[in-house]
């Protein structure tokens, strides 16, 4: 676009608004700001100069019209995470910055957070075990390195065709390059006696047998409803009638706990396929991922249960988590972890 001579200057922006003026450089400070493009790219959009366009943006920050802010949103909290660690007698606590205004924004940054501790934890001399859940698919998306130790499925396969813990350990592999323990088996059965047939084949067999030599599990835990659990949106109608006597307050590794995290016995022990809460218990450090207001009761239950040993979770859940009771079973005694 070229300038007719004749036409005095145009006034900064800043001091001399026009709406055209302001049009443009909405539409600018949208396009650099919100869509990410270029200062050339905008250049050429608009044929104007990319000085022009950097004067526009520069104004724009000086006249108010654009204002940045930076919200402190997924970063550690460590004050609040050390309050946890204390209050239930944890290994380590990770509390990712909110607020998050939906599952789908807390999920990657509870995930970022658990790569990271992941990063940070695990050595080539560890067995880590993985369980599955959305928040620990998303933490496999951000794991960039991890050492060449070896990865043990904890459970059966649950979660969608396109996206499951059978897949989540693949993409753990690629960032290890370690040996690895599939479990390709249904995470619940229709009845005991195929648990036991699957639990007879060789391969299944095989990665079961690694479960006692687990030095880390992560773990995802699961509110007991349709939206919050693996478990939940797989069993029949019979099940969920006869767990309607149970007082189910949590959900992991397709296990069930009730408030104060103690394990319930029910036939759907018999069913499925994955560790148990016993072997679970042995697991010299288990770090738990949840967040979100929904699993607040779930992350107390397994909590106060010392079924995990450590956790990541959001600010919202673990203020919840630091009030009222927060009396614990007795500790148990878990494996020595090599150093």
């Amino acid at each position: 676009m070229s300038a007719d001579p004749t036409t005095p200057p145009t006034a900064p922006l800043a001091t001399q608004p026009t709406r055209s003026a302001t049009q443009l450089a909405v539409a600018i400070a949208r396009a650099y700001y919100l869509e990410g493009l270029s200062k050339v790219e905008i250049a050429k959009l608009h044929d104007l100069s990319r000085f022009k366009v950097a004067r526009i943006l520069e104004d724009s920050l000086a006249s108010g019209l654009v204002r940045i802010e930076i919200a402190d949103v997924g970063s550690s909290d460590a004050e609040l995470a050390e309050q946890l660690r204390q209050r239930y007698h944890l290994h380590r606590a990770v509390v990712v910055n909110g607020p998050f205004r939906d599952p789908d924004a807390l999920r990657p940054a509870l995930g970022r957070a658990a790569a990271d501790l992941l990063a940070e934890l695990v050595t080539a001399d560890d067995v880590l075990g993985v369980a599955w859940g959305r928040t620990l698919s998303a933490m496999a998306d951000q794991v960039r390195d991890l050492p060449a130790c070896e990865i043990v499925q904890l459970t059966g396969i649950a979660g969608s065709v396109a996206t499951n813990n059978a897949d989540l350990v693949r993409q753990l592999l690629s960032a290890s390059h370690g040996a690895h323990y599939p479990l390709y088996a249904p995470l619940v059965v229709p009845d005991a006696q195929t648990a036991a047939g699957l639990a007879r084949q060789p391969s299944i067999k095989a990665t079961m047998a690694q479960w006692k030599r687990v030095s880390v599990a992560v773990v995802a835990v699961g509110s007991w409803d349709a939206d919050g659990s693996q478990l939940y949106p797989v069993l029949e109608p019979r099940d969920h009638t006869a767990l309607r006597r149970q007082t189910v307050a949590a959900e992991m590794c397709a296990m069930l706990y009730d408030p104060e995290g103690r394990p319930l016995a029910t036939a759907l022990d018999q069913r499925r396929i994955g560790i148990s809460h016993h072997e679970l218990m042995r697991v010299p450090e288990v770090v738990a991922v949840a967040g979100g207001p929904a699993k607040a009761t779930a992350l107390r239950s397994v909590l106060r249960g010392r079924a995990v040993t450590s956790v990541v979770t959001d600010a919202d859940v673990a203020r919840e988590l630091l009030t009222g009771d927060a009396e614990l079973l007795p500790p148990v005694r878990r494996r020595a972890r090599r150093s």
